[in-house]
C-alpha cells in the first residue's frame, strides 16, 4: 500500500516561527509514515506544482531560524474559477491525500473556502498580528512585541535627551495587539490603535499636560491601521497600490503624526517605523514552544483526517476549531485591554 502525501505550505507575510512549525508538523507526519513535500511560496506552489521533499534531514537544525525554508508569497487562487480548478487539478496531480495550511487571514480564508469545495486542509495560525478568530495567540506575535518593546526601550533615552515627542509606528491593520502589548510594557505614554479612533486634539492636550508636569519628552506608539480624528473627519494613511487580496498597502500614519504634533506644539517630533523588522530574524523561546504545539497538533488533525479544522491556543491548551469559524471575523483588541490602555497613559 502506497504511503499518504501530504503538503505543507506557508502563506502571507513571513512570521517568527514558521521553520519551528514545519519542523514539528513534518516529524510528527514521518512518525507516521506519511510522505511530505513542501509547497513553494505559499499557494503559489500548488498553481505551480512547484515543491520540495521533507525528511528529517531537510528539516534539522532549522527550528531557531526566523523566515521559512519554503518561501511564502501572497497569492489568491479565489480570484477566479479558473484559479480553483488548477488548485484542484494540481492537488490531484501531485497524489496529494491532505494539504496543511499555515498562515494568516487571507492564507486561512482560502484554505476555509477550498476545504469547503472538497480539498481536505488543516490550518495552523501564524501572524504577528495576532487577530486570528478563535485562537488566544498566534505563533510570531510574541517576538513582534519583544522587538517593538525594545525599540520603545531605546527611543525613550533619545527622547529624553533631546526633550523630543518620539511617535513608533508597528504593524496592525485591522488590530492594535502589537500596539497594545508593546506600548504597556514599554511604558508609552499614548497608544493609538485601529479600535478606538483618538482626536488630534486628545493627543496633543497629553503632551501638553505631560510637558506642564515637568515631563518634557513623549512616546507614541502608533498600529498602521489606526485613524486619527482631526476637526471631526478620521484620517488613516494607505497608499495606492493593494495586495493580491485587494487590501491598501499600510504606512505612514507615524510621520503624518509626528508633522502634526511639531506643527501644532512647536515640540520637536520625530517618527520611527519598524516595519519588517518586527517580523524577521530569531522566534522567541515562547515563540518557538507555541510553534511546535501547534505543528505537533496539527499533524494529529491530519493522521485522524479531521479536515476543515485548525490548531487553536485557548487557555493554556491547544485544541481544534474550525477553520470556517476561526476565519469569520477578525480578533480585533477587546475593550477591556482598550480601558487598561487609557490607564497606562499619560
Amino acid at each position: 500500500m502506497a504511503k499518504k502525501k501530504i503538503a505543507l505550505l506557508t502563506g502571507g507575510g513571513d512570521c517568527p516561527g514558521l521553520n519551528a512549525v514545519i519542523q514539528s508538523i513534518t516529524r510528527r507526519l514521518l512518525h507516521y509514515d506519511y510522505r511530505v513535500i513542501g509547497l513553494l511560496e505559499g499557494w503559489a506552489g500548488l498553481m505551480n506544482k512547484n515543491f520540495i521533499p521533507l525528511d528529517y534531514s531537510d528539516v534539522s537544525g532549522i527550528l531557531h531560524l526566523g523566515g521559512t525554508i519554503i518561501k511564502t508569497s501572497r497569492t489568491n487562487i479565489l480570484k477566479d474559477q479558473e484559479s480553483i480548478d488548477t488548485a484542484f487539478e494540481n492537488f490531484k496531480e501531485l497524489g496529494l491525500d491532505g494539504l496543511v495550511t499555515i498562515g494568516g487571514e487571507g492564507t486561512l480564508t482560502v484554505a476555509s473556502k477550498m476545504q469547503e469545495r472538497g480539498m481536505p486542509i488543516v490550518g495552523a495560525p501564524k501572524t504577528i498580528d495576532n487577530d486570528i478568530g478563535e485562537t488566544d495567540f498566534t505563533f510570531g506575535f510574541n517576538t513582534a512585541v519583544e522587538i517593538a518593546t525594545e525599540a520603545i526601550d531605546r527611543l525613550h533615552t533619545t527622547a529624553e535627551s533631546h526633550q523630543r515627542v518620539m511617535v513608533l509606528e508597528v504593524m496592525g491593520r485591522h488590530a492594535g495587539w502589537i500596539a497594545c502589548y508593546s506600548g504597556i510594557a514599554g511604558g508609552a505614554d499614548i497608544i493609538i490603535t485601529p479600535e478606538k479612533e483618538r482626536s488630534l486634539a486628545e493627543i496633543l492636550e497629553i503632551v501638553h499636560s505631560r510637558r506642564k508636569r515637568g515631563k518634557t519628552f513623549s512616546i507614541i506608539v502608533v498600529a498602521e491601521g489606526a485613524s486619527i480624528n482631526i476637526a471631526g473627519k478620521s484620517m488613516s494613511i494607505s497608499k495606492a497600490k493593494k495586495d493580491p487580496f485587494g487590501r491598501p498597502l499600510l504606512g505612514g500614519i507615524g510621520k503624518f503624526l509626528a508633522d502634526t504634533i511639531e506643527k501644532e506644539t512647536g515640540i520637536e517630533s520625530r517618527f520611527t517605523v519598524l516595519g519588517h523588522v518586527q517580523r524577521g530574524g530569531t522566534p522567541s523561546a515562547h515563540d518557538r514552544v507555541l510553534a511546535v504545539r501547534y505543528g505537533y497538533y496539527a499533524a494529529e488533525l491530519v493522521h485522524q483526517e479531521k479536515w476543515g479544522m485548525m490548531a487553536a491556543l485557548v487557555g493554556n491548551r491547544i485544541q481544534e476549531v474550525s477553520l470556517k469559524k476561526a476565519t469569520k471575523k477578525l480578533k480585533t483588541v477587546n475593550a477591556e485591554l482598550l480601558e487598561l490602555l487609557d490607564a497606562c497613559e499619560g
